[in-house]
């Protein structure tokens, strides 16, 4: 991972979570943008690699594992209607599971170098734009369950 990859990735990161932690609107946008971005950059640092079969193993465990942490991280968070729309905001539980999953996404990497990964296959942008990605799809469960509109 290159330098620039690291700062746009703590930057995205950091940016998010900082705006769901004061509360806002939740925008569509918003929402799905951010885990397309990383799963992206991560997608585009694997094209230079030559995946064996154990890298693509732990890939996919690795991808549950973010999935999972996100959808749980998804059910920690307040939504409600605000304006008439729908507004966002982490609790205090939303940041102990992003530490808990943090330390889970830094043990299967242990794991999986120990077991045969090849470093360069587990680019940390795909791993947090996939557990975005499981964040956003229970909070769409959750916001069409409200019945509140996006905001725009």
């Amino acid at each position: 991972m290159t330098v620039l990859n690291a700062a746009l990735i703590v930057g995205l990161v950091g940016y998010v979570v900082v705006r769901r932690m004061i509360g806002e609107p939740l925008n569509a946008r918003d929402v799905y943008l951010a885990p397309l971005v990383l799963i992206g950059l991560g997608i585009h640092a694997l094209t230079g690699v030559a995946l064996t079969p154990v890298d693509v193993l732990w890939l996919v465990i690795s991808g549950l594992v973010a999935l999972g942490f996100g959808a749980i991280r998804a059910s920690t968070t307040g939504l409600f209607e605000r304006e008439g729309v729908l507004w966002q905001r982490y609790t205090w539980r939303t940041l102990v599971v992003w530490v808990v999953s943090a330390a889970a996404s830094i043990g299967v990497g242990l794991l999986a170098t120990r077991y045969g990964l090849h470093e360069q296959a587990r680019p940390m942008s795909l791993s947090i734009g996939v557990g975005l990605a499981g964040e956003a799809l229970v909070t769409a469960v959750r916001a069409r369950a409200i019945g509140v509109p996006y905001a725009n």
